[in-house]
């Protein structure tokens, strides 16, 4: 199968990309939003190609994956055509919260695929059919040391998602260890007891696994593939009890709170006790394995894209 796929979301598409098709990626010379092309800081297959928009008309697709509203409109103005589609929604709804209204809401022929259950219950989604395909994480293998005694948190842009992701908690996490926040723009991050490094993705796994827990203090937002990888890692969790995360975080994988008490003694105890801190660690890694393995996301994508394309 031709799946044409834009390049919206690194890691998730790192996944994706894994199944046995061949992903059609379009590639723009500015390598704009719409024309990302292939990664360069994850590790592709090289059944992901990249095609100039000017090219997709002549090029066979048997699906679009679309992943945002005005995808549609360039699936008209670049193929000219409407092959079989789906429609991935990777986030939570914002606004008006339970009665966001899915921008694909109002039709019934493009499936509308969630990434975790909670997001459907809350999107309304209208007449459209939809399916939950909960994430799959390309295993980076149980590295965690745990030799730093401080707590990784991973977070893009921290200072502009401010609520959001609870980046206006880390002072009080930082009064019971010190913070390594990673991600993009996190240079404009400057409180005390934290640390910001922008690292390339290859390097992210191997300096999270350094740090001794893995701190996940985001308010509102979707399952974050960083606390899924965290837990592939062997890493302990401490994160607040929102969104999917009560369900992916099973008892003795970490400590989920929404009392920032709790939170902030699990944070302490983590950095005190690194043999604890190992063994709820591992049992972090098994929950992961077991429910967001890579070989359980390509099957259950499998189902949907035959059933789509039949």
């Amino acid at each position: 199968m031709r799946i044409l796929i834009w390049h919206v979301h690194g890691s998730w598409t790192t996944s994706f990309v894994q199944g046995p098709h061949t992903c059609l990626v379009p590639v723009t010379p500015d390598r704009g939003p719409d024309g990302l092309g292939r990664a360069r800081t994850f590790d592709w297959p090289d059944s992901v190609l990249e095609v100039p928009p000017e090219r997709l008309r002549e090029e066979e697709i048997d699906l679009v994956v679309l992943q945002r509203p005005h995808e549609l409109a360039l699936v008209d103005a670049w193929l000219g055509r409407r092959p079989p589609m789906v429609y991935l929604e990777h986030n939570a709804p914002h606004g008006d919260v339970p009665d966001t209204r899915h921008p694909m809401a109002d039709q019934s022929a493009i499936p509308i695929v969630h990434v975790t259950h909670f997001n459907r219950l809350m999107w309304d989604n209208g007449r459209a059919p939809t399916a939950v395909i909960e994430h799959g994480i390309v295993d980076p293998g149980p590295l965690w040391t745990g030799e730093v005694p401080h707590a990784a948190v991973v977070v893009n842009e921290p200072v502009r998602r401010g609520r959001t992701t609870g980046t206006d908690l880390l002072p009080y996490f930082a009064e019971a260890a010190p913070l390594d926040v990673f991600g993009m723009k996190t240079d404009r991050l400057e409180l005390p007891g934290t640390r910001t490094y922008d690292l390339p993705q290859r390097d992210l796994h191997a300096q999270m696994a350094r740090r001794r827990l893995y701190l996940h203090p985001v308010r509102w937002t979707s399952l974050g593939l960083s606390l899924l990888e965290a837990m592939h890692l062997g890493m302990p969790v401490v994160a607040l009890a929102t969104t999917e995360v009560t369900e992916a975080v099973p008892e003795g994988a970490g400590v989920v709170s929404n009392r920032i008490d709790v939170l902030k003694d699990a944070v302490r105890d983590f950095v005190a006790d690194p043999l604890r801190a190992r063994a709820v660690g591992e049992g972090a890694r098994a929950a992961a394995l077991a429910r967001y393995g890579l070989t359980r996301f390509l099957d259950d994508w499998e189902r949907l894209l035959k059933e789509v394309t039949r």
